[in-house]
């Protein structure tokens, strides 16, 4: 049998870098406050990310970047401006867009295979079972989670449980994936191996990528530009940077380079100066 998920890969006919996907035009957010007055989170954001990109969005806490975020996944709506994922206007979640948050989101009485076989069941409806069940197999494999595919949430380890909230974010293939802070929580190891691990999913996935982090060197080692923030209220994107290291990249290497250290200094730079303003 032909492998679905090429299959279902091929269907996009998506190509790196070639054509915008998600354009985001004068975008603005205001909450009311109980007291009757607004709150202006986010001011005017433009912000264009392609097919197959990687895109960071980093910046102190209460920036917006997770407002940013739950807005392009559908959970927020904009105030004012647009959100359009390849051509259409953003008005609610969608199979597209698939988030991974930071504290895993799994359902307690579900094992592995059956959180991740929920996702498949309520979006590729018209599959076979037995698809669904190789679709299931693949991304376990993917993650490195075959042997414990019928163990429950409580009886993994954290690292895992992300690993399983990624394997059910891209086993319905979203054009789209969104990730909020998703190694915040884990040790400086286990985040590595799981960064390395999410790059080789991503190479092999084809798919665009934005992702929400505090670390710069985070986002150096996984992203294609990093978007940096200005601190709330109003925050807007201060400078965007474009990281110019090649694919496949070693993380000890790139800190052997001048160029590294530039990028992140003055990455850290841009971050010191917008936080000594707010004092």
């Amino acid at each position: 049998m032909t492998n679905l998920l090429t299959y279902l890969q091929e269907k996009r006919d998506r190509s790196r870098g070639t054509e915008d996907l998600l354009v985001i035009r004068n975008l603005t957010k205001i909450y009311k406050r109980a007291d009757g007055g607004e709150f202006l989170a986010l001011e005017d954001i433009n912000l264009t990310i392609k097919e197959n990109e990687f895109v960071a969005v980093i910046g102190h806490s209460g920036c917006g970047k997770s407002t940013l975020l739950k807005i392009v996944a559908g959970l927020e709506k904009a105030t004012y401006g647009s959100v359009q994922l390849q051509g259409h206007e953003i008005r609610k979640p969608g199979a597209d867009r698939m988030m991974v948050f930071q504290h895993y989101s799994l359902l307690p009485w579900l094992t592995v295979r059956q959180n991740i076989r929920l996702a498949v069941d309520e979006v590729l409806d018209y599959l076979t079972p037995t698809e669904k069940r190789l679709i299931v197999d693949e991304h376990l494999a993917m993650v490195n989670l075959t042997a414990a595919a019928d163990k429950y949430p409580d009886e993994i380890s954290g690292g895992m449980k992300q690993r399983v909230g990624i394997a059910r974010a891209i086993a319905i293939r979203p054009v789209m994936l969104l990730m909020d802070e998703p190694f915040g929580a884990l040790d400086a190891l286990t985040r590595g191996k799981l960064q390395r691990q999410v790059l080789d999913i991503w190479d092999a996935q084809q798919q665009s990528v934005m992702m929400i982090t505090h670390d710069v060197d985070e986002a150096l080692y996984m992203a294609d530009r990093i978007v940096l923030m200005t601190n709330g209220p109003a925050a807007r994107i201060g400078e965007i940077l474009e990281v110019p290291f090649p694919r496949k990249r070693n993380l000890q290497e790139l800190r052997n380079t001048r160029e590294y250290y530039e990028l992140r200094n003055h990455a850290l730079n841009f971050l010191d100066h917008h936080f000594n303003q707010e004092d």
